[in-house]
């Protein structure tokens, strides 16, 4: 790796340092999240919590960033090169944060707390960015469109899970409502003349369930019933379901869809109901790990003492995220750090215990700075600067991600 600047290992230095000097604040700020957990574009303490702590430190926080009342972002230092440092901090609806995003937010809060004073000094740009709706909404996505990563050339974050996986596999989805539209009739004087939603709406899950036999073993289809008709005497003239899609990549998820649809489009015709097919306001894309970048916080944890094996890299089934989609556009990382024992999944109750454990107070700290010790790479290295350009390669289409 050709370095530009020899005091490397000075920066990284005090990068550890100062996510130490920060231990014990970075730690209540991930349990104050814990305990106030809130869903999608409502997370008011969180985002209060995390810029009340920026601004402790003298950063110029933008509240509110990018057209998105519950984001945040903070920019620092001059130059052409700019690294991005996420949080996360939305939790599940009924069972908290199950997914741990408390640590997401204060593992990047420290570092980009970090970061600060070396961007300035090296001449590089940082941006801190607090995404919210991860979960639900896609709250990334909705900041890219006014511009959040514009003039980023690097984006990085770090998930916790059962386990230290360097590159985990995500799925790109589409999220769907289906509303099926018949007519009402009395279901015992004259059915003959109703036409039943309910039986469309079944049919259309027989149909997908009968198109689960013959999709590849790494997609997901999967629905519920949301509104089934107002009551048994009335033949059904509305009904609803959501569904979800997944699919290895964003673009393998478009054929799969149209098979999806076609299932609940000759469901209607069989019974001359009418579907109307509302899809979300964003696809969400599987993840694009850039392997230089993984390659160097890989090397960063193992200073640290964490072990990633990156010769046995997750594949298959899996989640998503709205991070998907802004590595299609930035060179990202996405690795996930361990707060739990080997087994525990996430959108648990036990996981959402483990977020506010001490391991997870670890992964904490670990994870602030090696996102830090990272960022530090890809400002110093011009070699890497370049691996992570050619790693990234050729996008999906802007209409696919955007």
């Amino acid at each position: 790796m050709q370095v530009i600047n020899s005091n490397v290992e000075s920066l990284k230095k005090k990068v550890i340092d100062a996510v130490d000097s920060q231990k014990e604040k970075l730690i209540k700020i991930s349990h104050a999240i814990h305990e106030n957990p809130e869903v999608a574009f409502d997370e008011h303490f969180a985002h209060a919590t995390l810029t009340d702590a920026l601004k402790d430190e003298g950063l110029p926080v933008v509240l509110n960033a990018f057209g998105v009342e519950t984001a945040f972002s903070v920019d620092v230092g001059s130059g052409d090169y700019c690294v991005s440092v996420i949080c996360e901090y939305d939790a599940l609806p009924g069972i908290g944060h199950a997914c741990g995003h408390n640590v997401i937010a204060a593992a990047g809060l420290g570092a980009g707390i970090a970061l600060a004073p070396i961007a300035e000094a090296l001449g590089v740009r940082l941006r801190i960015l607090g995404t919210p709706a991860e979960e639900s909404g896609g709250g990334k996505v909705v900041m890219a469109r006014a511009g959040a990563f514009a003039n980023v050339d690097a984006a990085m974050m770090v998930h916790p899970a059962d386990a230290d996986i360097a590159a985990l596999s995500f799925l790109a989805i589409q999220q769907m409502k289906v509303t099926f539209t018949g007519l009402a009739a009395h279901a015992s004087v004259s059915p003959h003349r109703g036409k039943n939603a309910l039986d469309a709406a079944v049919l259309g899950y027989m149909g997908v369930s009968a198109l689960r036999q013959h999709i590849l073993p790494t997609e997901r289809i999967h629905g519920i019933f949301v509104r089934g008709g107002e009551r048994p005497n009335i033949v059904p003239r509305e009904t609803e379901m959501e569904w979800y899609v997944r699919s290895p990549s964003i673009e393998s998820l478009q054929p799969l869809k149209k098979r999806v649809v076609s299932c609940f489009n000759g469901a209607a015709t069989v019974c001359d109901c009418q579907v109307k097919i509302d899809y979300d306001h964003f696809t969400a894309a599987d993840v694009k790990h850039n392997m230089p970048m993984v390659d160097a916080y890989v090397a960063n944890a193992k200073s640290l003492g964490r072990s990633y094996d990156l010769s046995a890299l997750p594949s298959g089934g899996s989640g998503s995220t709205d991070m998907g989609n802004i590595s299609y556009i930035v060179p990202s990382i996405h690795p996930m750090i361990q707060i739990a024992p080997n087994g525990v999944a996430l959108h648990t109750t036990e996981f959402a215990e483990c977020a506010a454990s001490s391991q997870a107070d670890d992964a904490v700290i670990a994870g602030a700075k090696l996102l830090a010790m990272t960022a530090i790479d890809t400002w110093v290295s011009s070699d890497l600067r370049n691996q992570l350009k050619d790693n990234f390669g050729s996008a999906a289409p802007a209409s696919l991600v955007l």
